[in-house]
């Protein structure tokens, strides 16, 4: 037998929904390891605010839970993979985002953000572009370097400090003139866009994957701005991040996102329920388009917990608050 964990925290992003296909799906959806869940823990916080945040509510609920305090859309994501990889280091003074290579979808009246998973890019491809792309970065002081995830690269340089950016999660599938930075200070990165976009159609690389039916790379995401405090150290253990959700979640697939939902709740979520069972201290956390809802176990009397008993929702209704 395993020894038990003396605490664990579940964190479910994309856990609820609000495009159609998926808001449909969720009305027949049964979870019935997650109602059991959830009718043995409590509510212990909340953060709700609407969808126009830069961060979604998983990235916050993840931030927060690391011991990030960061504003709106300055999360540093790419910082903290900077210095988890060896590229930075405690007393680097740096601002870093991360660049995700993409496709945007142009059409009659918009640009679209393509969902970056569609284009099945390898390590191989991910160098040769970065290669090429390096000097039109440096020429506006930003240093590229290769990310351990083909197709992400991660940029550093003065222009990315206290500049938000918003998440890839939440510009997927929209206008990119919706989610991308208007502020003076992001001009030079507008311009280093285009200039990508004229750089990338030219490159062998697409014309290879043209070849082979896939999406041509035609521009790259900012997201993950900012600087990671000197003295900051990660919590231990870190949450542990169930994402299969997120793919059919971004794309509004119902069937794909109910079935990666039922597969959540047979696997880590069980899991969860498990440890419960054997007395760890267990945690989950369920986000959504709008908010992230995070539910623990705490000490009560019986008063306060016989009447807790009517304040803990059931599956169907955790997933719909979100």
């Amino acid at each position: 037998m395993s020894a038990l964990p003396s605490s664990r925290h579940l964190l479910i992003p994309f856990a609820g929904r609000g495009s159609p296909a998926c808001r449909q799906a969720l009305a027949g959806l049964r979870l019935p390891k997650l109602e059991a869940l959830l009718s043995r823990l409590t509510l212990v916080h909340e953060d709700m605010q609407d969808d126009s945040t830069l961060s979604p509510p998983h990235e916050r609920a993840l931030a927060e839970a690391l011991g990030i305090a960061a504003a709106d859309g300055c999360i540093p994501w790419a910082a903290l993979e900077a210095r988890q990889s060896g590229l930075a280091s405690p007393g680097d003074a740096a601002s870093w985002a991360m660049a995700t290579l993409c496709h945007w979808q142009v059409g009659i009246d918009d640009v679209v953000l393509g969902d970056p998973a569609a284009i099945q890019i390898d390590a191989a491809e991910s160098a040769a572009l970065l290669a090429a792309a390096h000097p039109f970065f440096e020429e506006d002081g930003i240093a590229l370097h290769a990310s351990a995830t083909p197709g992400r690269w991660l940029a550093s340089g003065k222009i990315f400090d206290s500049l938000p950016s918003a998440s890839i999660d939440r510009a997927v599938g929209f206008p990119i003139s919706q989610w991308s930075p208007l502020s003076d200070a992001a001009r030079p990165l507008r311009r280093l866009q285009n200039e990508m976009q004229m750089l990338l159609y030219t490159e062998r690389v697409n014309d290879a994957r043209t070849a082979r039916g896939v999406p041509p790379i035609n521009s790259f995401w900012l997201s993950g701005t900012g600087r990671l405090p000197d003295a900051f150290t990660p919590t231990n253990p870190a949450p542990i991040v169930a994402d299969a959700l997120r793919t059919p979640a971004l794309r509004d697939d119902g069937a794909g996102w109910a079935s990666a939902w039922q597969a959540i709740d047979a696997g880590p979520v069980a899991e969860l329920l498990d440890d419960y069972t054997r007395g760890a201290e267990v945690t989950l956390t369920l986000c959504g388009d709008r908010g992230a809802r995070r539910f623990g176990v705490q000490s009560r009397g019986m008063v306060q917990w016989a009447r807790s008993l009517f304040n803990r929702p059931g599956a169907a209704v955790a997933l719909e608050a979100l």
